[in-house]
């Protein structure tokens, strides 16, 4: 499976422009690379305009979700559609979608952990679900945002379920640089599985962002990684038969002895 994940400058507060430069990026990508599955990153709509996804968010997923499915079906390709703030119910939450090349809504997660660094949980309601297996093509799959990457128990169900690939969609800070390359090493590492992030750069409400995306074996090994400040799509084909012989080579799982764990 060849995979593009956009290492995106998200224009704080104007989802209509965003829209617009995603549907640019991905037509080019497209032509050039020929990706299966693309990847966007956290809030790629809004940026985080906190104070603003009152009047910014989508309503009951649109209209992002359309969206996503018609660029799906016009360019053939999956889309892990980043995140976006989508109010439900009164409430807004931070939502991911994944879209199939049909233009089929395959998951919906609302991301469990809030930040306190960035008083997200002032603005935002946190997911009441747990991360789930997806999956695309045949490929069992993980998605997590941001924050989520900071807590190792809600990704290991995933791989006890057999997902091959993690995807982590972010709007990291560059305070934090060390624990975003370093935590996901450690995610690859431990779960031996494909981590894939889209973590956008740029600056808002002084804060400015790390970029650092990253494509991650399940060995550990760095197989491409994002610049810190440039806007740029990162491309590789992933042959899952490494995860197979990692698995089989240092067999983690067979090894748990979960009845001792606390």
């Amino acid at each position: 499976m060849k995979i593009s994940t956009y290492q995106m400058n998200i224009i704080p507060g104007q989802p209509e422009q965003n829209r617009n430069k995603v549907a640019d990026w991905i037509a080019k990508d497209c032509k050039k690379n020929q990706p299966d599955t693309i990847v966007l990153p956290e809030m790629w709509t809004t940026a985080y305009t906190l104070s603003q996804l009152d009047d910014l968010a989508d309503l009951d997923n649109q209209p992002t979700t359309s969206f996503l499915k018609e660029l799906a079906i016009k360019n053939n390709i999956n889309i892990i559609g980043g995140s976006f703030a989508n109010k439900k119910n009164g409430q807004i939450y931070n939502t991911s979608i994944v879209i199939n090349r049909k233009g089929e809504l395959v998951y919906e997660y609302d991301k469990i952990h809030l930040v306190p660094m960035l008083n997200e949980h002032h603005y935002l309601c946190g997911g009441e679900s747990a991360a789930k297996v997806f999956e695309l093509e045949g490929i069992k799959m993980g998605l997590i945002i941001c924050y989520d990457l900071r807590f190792p128990e809600l990704i290991r169900p995933l791989a006890l379920e057999e997902a091959e690939i993690l995807f982590i969609v972010a709007e990291w800070p560059s305070a934090r640089r060390h624990h975003w390359r370093t935590l996901q090493l450690a995610r690859a590492i431990e779960n031996q599985m494909f981590v894939i992030s889209s973590n956008r750069i740029g600056t808002y409400d002084n804060v400015n962002f790390s970029g650092n995306s990253m494509f991650i074996n399940p060995s550990g090994d760095i197989i491409k990684e994002g610049s810190n400040n440039e806007e740029e799509i990162l491309t590789t084909t992933l042959d899952f038969n490494e995860v197979k012989n990692m698995r089989q080579n240092v067999p983690v799982f067979s090894s748990r002895v979960p009845d001792l764990y606390m």
